[in-house]
């Protein structure tokens, strides 16, 4: 795969070369050197954001899993709920650190040592230093830092409305949120239809059956190389993943007096899909990096199958209610709501 991939960018590089000369201009030898010493940097560049922020885009498939199903019960026709839910994910340890040794790079060398333990986007603080020779000048760099957190959260707005024969439309979505050193998004809408409607002795004893099929986007971006050279930044600075996720859902409940237990099994499938941004340098007049960079991220598009447990009980008082959910597979996420229904 490797191999593939430089055979691509010095493909990348003579069709600059034979733009540059049909445009009239003059590509130096040391412009060429450049554009090798590059085509090793992206190799690079292209290891370290898979292992750096796989993990999170992970994560972020179970944070968008969660609360999807605030209760199977059929409601009422035109029946309308809102809720302000608060995601609370537990990071793993074996998620939050990765080892890189000299030999996955084709470009960057450490500084100290031939391998070290540095921290996925989940992970800690600690930073190790790497070098390499871009041009005349030696360009260094400290791997990124992650967030650091022991436990994650971000809240966002979801609100159902009941239809006819026992559907519900669903849909939720939060503004950007601020999280340490990255952000966070996710919208999405599903439908989610009453089953239990059809079997009359399981209604009488107040026991709840639903199934939901949902569509979610999720965006979650880090600090990432902040790389300074002669000619400027190289325009990668931030990583972003991008989730697409769609989920069936299948719930069960049992009301006892105003607590309602539930219980879910979810099956998910997510496409993600990563780019880079930054403020972009002046080695954009030789070479489009950042585009480039983003070219080759589509080499590592990952498609994820999830299969994910669901427990949670809520409390109803008036046309309040709480509620605490418990997701668990892989990663373990919490989610916790406080809604209001206008019936």
């Amino acid at each position: 795969m490797l191999i593939l991939m430089r055979k691509r960018f010095k493909i990348k590089q003579l069709l600059v070369c034979i733009f540059a000369l049909t445009a009239g201009k003059t590509v130096a030898q040391s412009d060429i050197e450049v554009m090798e010493q590059m085509g090793h940097l992206i190799n690079d560049a292209l290891f370290f954001s898979d292992q750096y922020i796989t993990p999170a885009t992970d994560a972020a498939v179970y944070q968008a899993a969660s609360g999807w199903i605030a209760s199977p019960k059929k409601r009422e026709l035109w029946d309308v709920s809102i809720s302000l839910r608060t995601n609370v994910f537990f990071t793993p340890q074996s998620d939050r650190e990765f080892t890189i040794n000299n030999s996955d790079f084709t470009f960057f060398q450490l500084e100290e040592g031939e391998s070290a333990t540095v921290p996925t986007a989940l992970g800690n603080k600690h930073q190790v230093y790497l070098s390499g020779q871009l041009g005349d000048s030696e360009v260094r760099l400290e791997t990124p830092q992650g967030i650091n957190m022991q436990t994650v959260a971000y809240p966002y707005l979801q609100g159902a409305i009941a239809l006819w024969g026992g559907t519900e439309l669903i849909a939720k979505y939060s503004t950007k949120v601020k999280l340490k050193k990255s952000n966070y998004q996710v919208y999405g809408f599903g439908l989610q239809h009453n089953i239990s409607q059809y079997f009359k002795k399981l209604e009488a004893k107040k026991l709840h059956l639903a199934a939901m099929v949902g569509y979610s986007n999720e965006e979650v971006s880090f600090n990432f190389l902040d790389i300074q050279t002669d000619y400027g930044t190289l325009g990668i600075s931030e990583i972003t993943g991008l989730v697409d996720t769609w989920q069936f859902q299948l719930s069960g409940s049992k009301e006892f007096g105003s607590f309602e237990v539930m219980g879910s099994f979810i099956v998910n499938t997510s496409g993600v899909e990563y780019e880079v941004g930054g403020e972009k340098g002046s080695i954009e007049e030789i070479l489009p990096l950042q585009q480039v960079i983003n070219t080759r991220l589509k080499e590592i598009y990952k498609t994820r199958v999830n299969y994910i447990g669901e427990a949670g009980i809520s409390y109803k008082f008036n046309n309040f209610s709480i509620q605490s959910i418990l997701a668990f597979g892989k990663f373990v996420n919490t989610n916790i709501a406080f809604g209001y229904s206008f019936q």
